[in-house]
């Protein structure tokens, strides 16, 4: 009888070693699987961060290259350069577009045709006061940049999917193939 206990007592304390090493294993698998996940999010904000900076290192290597054609041109267009970027450097609402608080004859165009800009993208744009091809068409290299800088969660997006050329080709009532697509409704 006492060897019946003991042996008991043997394999109560053997099914609480493997129940512990099973568990305690899956325990620690959900939590890296957080982690993971964590790091996953981390990575996605780095890489928009990178492509935030490649786009402002390839604006500033136009603007240097420019800067280049004019001192090969005189120097005279160079000191104009020069002397917009320190006054654009220095107040940040002068490289502000014009803006509208609504849309012309209220109806907005439809910037979800300029490929990068979807639904949420184009409530952003509307907020900030455009509503029209013709308004991203205008833009200046400055405006550009100022609308990069301060588009909340797509800083960049402007240079990178090259708004201005696309506004420029729909506001004269043309077309582009991502422009035809959406009209299809084969986007959004």
């Amino acid at each position: 009888m006492a060897e019946m206990v003991v042996l008991l007592v043997l394999a109560a304390l053997l099914g609480v070693i493997v129940g512990w090493i099973l568990f305690g294993r899956r325990r620690q698998a959900t939590a890296q699987t957080g982690e993971v996940e964590v790091l996953r999010a981390e990575l996605a904000t780095c890489r928009d961060a990178g492509q935030d900076q490649a786009a402002e290192i390839a604006r500033l290597q136009d603007k240097l290259a420019e800067a280049g054609r004019a001192g090969e041109s005189g120097t005279e267009t160079a000191s104009a350069t020069s002397t917009m970027s320190e006054s654009t450097l220095t107040d940040d609402d002068a490289a502000k577009p014009a803006t509208l608080d609504g849309p012309r004859r209220g109806k907005a165009d439809d910037l979800k045709q300029i490929k990068g800009i979807g639904p949420k993208l184009e409530k952003l744009v509307n907020g900030m006061g455009f509503y029209h091809f013709d308004q991203i068409a205008a833009w200046t290299d400055a405006e550009v940049a100022w609308v990069d800088a301060n588009i909340e969660g797509f800083k960049g997006r402007v240079t990178r999917d090259g708004w201005v050329d696309q506004a420029k080709v729909l506001a004269g009532g043309g077309a582009t193939a991502f422009s035809d697509k959406v009209k299809k409704g084969d986007v959004y």
